[in-house]
């Protein structure tokens, strides 16, 4: 198993997170698998892993309505 494997779990994570987690791990678990060892499934698992926290901070980012730009997405796809 890869060692970068370790980023990618998601059982420690609230529900709500581990919903955004669980398919960047599978994805990650299905890239293991299948591809081989080399500088680019590195590559491919270091961007997949912050592709992951990028979805995960999307989810957890809050936005100051008052201060929010003209029709940026607020909360439940609101806009300001």
């Amino acid at each position: 198993m890869d060692s970068m494997m370790q980023f990618f779990t998601y059982a420690h994570l609230p529900p709500h997170l581990q919903e955004v987690s669980k398919p960047f791990c599978d994805l990650a678990e299905q890239i293991v698998t299948d591809l081989p060892r080399n500088p680019e499934r590195t590559v491919a698992l270091r961007k997949l892993l912050e592709a992951k926290d990028c979805a995960v901070r999307a989810l957890l980012y809050k936005v100051d309505e008052q201060q929010a730009p003209q029709n940026f997405p607020v909360g439940n796809g609101r806009f300001a």
